[in-house]
């Protein structure tokens, strides 16, 4: 146990001058276009909401559910809280390239981690989850505060994976320690967790659907469905890419522009698809 502190604190990444300030442009050119992106859906917005609920029985435990009363706690303007997933990593990308956060995350890189990533994720991911229950469906209040905090769980979880892990990483060209290999319980964890809200997506759609017999969203709403699946999870895979050294990703700063990249691209399609909703008749 006593070795942990020490490795956490380790230097275990070298970040060349060159390299660090092409990912302070990098990151400052992903936040203008995450700002702009985010701009262009508070401009096509509409008053469109979905409803946050409570369910309160009217009586002791086993009353029948048709004696309950179902009370509206808060409508989400969905356009509004979509930009604010993008506005939320514009904002983070623009304070790594700050003359505060630049230092910081250079330090970061040279440890193998990047815990900005990591807080910005807990928030933005964790947006999108609890947007992406509400337009299947699922808009009782507790039911959303479960899903969110199982997503920033699993956020934790790959927070951990990258702090415990830092000493496999190497810069341009390194290798990993002689006979070192990854801690993957973090990882692991962090997909158990990760499961939980998309189960329970699934679950609402396949009881409402075959249970309920209800008509279930149209078919390109199952296929955002998907989409957003995979594309939510290529985070995953870019972290278990590093960890597993395949080719580049044996490069720790490879596995971070990734991230970048995939902040972009994947979070953009995921925030657009949800903000698609909002232009249905």
């Amino acid at each position: 146990m006593s070795a942990l502190p020490l490795q956490l604190t380790t230097r275990s990444v070298e970040v060349p001058d060159r390299t660090a300030r092409s990912l302070r442009v990098f990151n400052a050119v992903m936040g203008v276009l995450h700002l702009v992106s985010g701009g262009a859906m508070v401009a096509l917005s509409s008053d469109f909401t979905l409803p946050v609920s409570t369910f309160a029985l009217m009586g002791p435990p086993g009353t029948p559910l048709a004696d309950g009363v179902l009370s509206g706690v808060a409508d989400v303007p969905l356009a509004w809280a979509t930009a604010s997933f993008l506005f939320l990593s514009a904002f983070f990308h623009f304070l790594i390239a700050s003359p505060w956060g630049f230092r910081r995350y250079v330090g970061e890189l040279g440890r193998g981690r990047n815990r900005f990533r990591w807080v910005e994720y807990s928030l933005s991911s964790t947006l999108m989850i609890v947007l992406i229950a509400l337009v299947t469906g699922i808009t009782d209040l507790a039911a959303l505060i479960g899903l969110g905090f199982a997503n920033v769980a699993m956020i934790l979880f790959g927070w951990l994976m990258e702090m415990t892990n830092n000493g496999l990483m190497r810069g341009p060209g390194g290798t990993s320690e002689r006979g070192e290999r990854a801690w993957w319980t973090p990882f692991w964890f962090g997909c158990v967790a990760g499961v939980g809200p998309w189960a329970a997506i699934a679950a609402y759609l396949w009881v409402n659907i075959a249970v309920n017999d209800g008509a279930g969203p149209p078919g390109f709403v199952w296929g955002i469905i998907l989409s957003l699946f995979v594309l939510f999870n290529t985070f995953a895979i870019n972290q278990w890419l590093q960890y597993r050294q395949v080719g580049r990703w044996r490069n720790y700063l490879f596995g971070e522009r990734q991230y970048i990249i995939l902040s972009l691209v994947a979070k953009s399609v995921l925030a657009w698809q949800i903000f698609a909703n909002t232009l249905i008749p």
